[in-house]
């Protein structure tokens, strides 16, 4: 697999400047970070949450968890973690748990966390779990420009 078409979509769109990275094989935020050899805080991990309205997206550094309880407070829903079986329906251009973070771009009402704002560089999952896309921080939140900047996660290490 390479880029969503759905991200594609969205770096044409915006006119981002961007670099993809390929890395080897990785299942998780922390492995990809370690794999690709770069700061688990420079990484965006998207995190969907789910109630009986639908489906929320949350992204935030690889190095966080996500704050159900701020989540909850913030959107008045009682939020959980979203099971795999919505996130296959919802990505079908992506592998299951690489997700990229425009979820706007899905659809979907996205939450962004301020922790990544302080970054000089992000890097973010493609769709499938050998690349990433490399942009500095100002492009980034170009690209993020329809979520909404939240305080939702804390650090887990």
């Amino acid at each position: 697999m390479s880029v969503s078409a759905t991200l594609e979509d969205c770096l044409r769109n915006k006119g981002s400047r961007y670099e993809i990275l390929r890395h080897p094989h990785s299942h998780t935020s922390m492995d990809t970070a370690q794999a690709a050899h770069i700061p688990g805080d420079q990484l965006a991990k998207t995190v969907l949450l789910q109630d009986e309205f639908g489906y929320v997206a949350t992204v935030l550094p690889s190095t966080y968890h996500v704050r159900l309880s701020e989540m909850r407070k913030r959107t008045g829903r009682h939020l959980i973690l979203a099971g795999e079986s919505g996130m296959r329906e919802l990505f079908k251009d992506c592998e299951l748990g690489a997700v990229p973070p425009v979820c706007t771009a899905y659809g979907m009402q996205t939450y962004l966390d301020e922790s990544l704002m302080r970054q000089p560089d992000i890097y973010f999952e493609v769709g499938d779990h050998e690349q990433l896309i490399h942009m500095n921080i100002d492009q980034f939140l170009d690209l993020m420009a329809e979520a909404q900047t939240v305080q939702c996660a804390h650090r887990t290490w």
